[in-house]
């Protein structure tokens, strides 16, 4: 996930018990959450929407009588990371500390500094789930929270007016193809309407880089390969040519971006499944945003999180069962019905509940089915290695000064190369 605060989603999760972990040799291990009558106080650090809400953490409380749950929540994921890393080993860091995908390489760096997942919980998640927040001594880091499969949203009454299908199934066949296809559908939009097709420039990108298996970075070396890789340039000329014309230059996260969701400034938006919760939250009397089971290119993973326990906390063991109830099946797909965060837990993808949930908002589309193929469809898991996220952040702000006019996409190309010499 990577946004800011998502203002208004409303997540409605139910809760199990879960007795407390005690892990043997944890630094700073503290009290028991579930059996030790002393008070205490356990802080959770979060950014963007991880469907836990006051009342998710009220039944926790309920649950665990001797527990207060602080709640805090960064403006953005680049927040929440320059926190992160400027107190991790130090003081300051809450009981559970939330993490992002892309800057999970970085964190690896310091897996001795957390605690690690007790062993009984760790194959409750996928695989790739698991091995990505695996250290080389065995220790999984990182409690699974979300994964993010992708399928295209749009607005239904924005295609009408330009005489493009409606009907999600006739939309998903309409997109079917690479992303030539999906621009050159974009070049319809724009000659029927005079509007913009997508959102931004960074979004789209976004899609299109995780598709590629090693952009950044050689999987084998760990030498930074990004500037000399013809898969990165070949991205970066499709999507700004495609920007000048098609997208809103709306940055995402951004308070026109948002507004944007509404005022009907863009026609489509690449979605993964925690994107539903983002659009319903910030659109509320929209009635017309949908989104259909097909993706350009094939299947796509955008975002993903874990929640990570420092070792020198101060109630390590009580954190460990607050970060196993939060991560649990149940908490997952409630979480999921609300704001659209999909399951990273086996139990969950295999749930019922998941395949047949549809969302309201979304015209009642099966989302649960719909999320559930495009994760099946997912052929790429890209590796991103140390310099990932300050690689594509500085690609993300060479894309958002193409569309804000500040640089051509030449010059703007240069001055990342120069950037990304610089990292390392």
């Amino acid at each position: 996930m990577n946004a800011r605060a998502f203002r208004r989603s409303a997540v409605a999760i139910a809760a199990f018990s879960a007795s407390a972990i005690v892990l043997a040799g944890c630094a700073g291990g503290g009290d028991d959450a579930g059996s030790s009558d002393e008070q205490i106080t356990l802080t959770v650090a979060t950014f963007n929407d991880f469907g836990y809400t006051d009342e998710l953490f009220q039944e926790y409380m309920d649950e665990n009588p001797n527990v207060k749950i602080v709640h805090n929540k960064a403006a953005t994921s680049n927040d929440a990371r320059a926190n992160y890393f400027q107190k991790l080993g130090k003081k300051g860091l809450a009981d559970i500390e939330a993490i992002e995908v892309d800057w999970l390489p970085e964190v690896m760096k310091y897996s001795d500094l957390l605690a690690p997942v007790p062993a009984d919980l760790t194959d409750r998640w996928l695989d790739w789930k698991t091995a990505a927040a695996t250290d080389a001594d065995g220790n999984l880091i990182g409690y699974g929270t979300d994964i993010g499969p992708e399928g295209v949203c749009y607005r239904s009454d924005l295609f009408a007016a330009a005489g493009l299908p409606t009907d999600r199934d006739e939309v998903a066949a309409l997109l079917e193809g690479d992303w030539a296809k999906y621009f050159e559908v974009g070049d319809q939009y724009v000659a029927a309407t005079g509007k913009a097709f997508f959102d931004s420039a960074g979004g789209t990108y976004q899609g299109m880089i995780n598709q590629v298996e090693a952009a950044y970075e050689d999987p084998k070396t760990g030498d930074i390969i990004a500037t000399e890789n013809p898969e990165v340039q070949d991205i970066y000329d499709q999507v700004t040519a495609a920007s000048a014309t098609q997208s809103a230059h709306l940055g995402q996260w951004s308070d026109d971006w948002f507004a944007g969701l509404s005022d009907g400034a863009f026609a489509t938006m690449l979605c993964p499944g925690w994107m539903l919760g983002v659009i319903s939250g910030n659109a509320p009397d929209t009635t017309t945003w949908d989104i259909a089971n097909v993706f350009p290119n094939g299947g796509g993973n955008w975002g993903g999180s874990y929640l990570t326990v420092p070792a020198n906390g101060a109630h390590v063991e009580a954190a460990q069962a607050l970060a196993d109830w939060l991560t649990a099946p149940e908490q997952q797909i409630k979480a999921f019905e609300g704001a659209g965060t999909f399951p990273s837990q086996v139990e969950a993808l295999e749930s019922e509940t998941l395949l047949s949930s549809t969302n309201e908002y979304f015209n009642n589309a099966p989302v649960g089915q719909i999320l559930t193929d495009r994760a099946n469809a997912v052929t790429v898991a890209p590796f991103k290695g140390e310099y990932y996220f300050q690689i594509n952040d500085a690609m993300q702000k060479a894309l958002t000064r193409v569309e804000d006019g500040t640089q051509d996409a030449p010059a703007s190309w240069d001055q990342w190369v120069s950037e990304v010499d610089a990292i390392g």
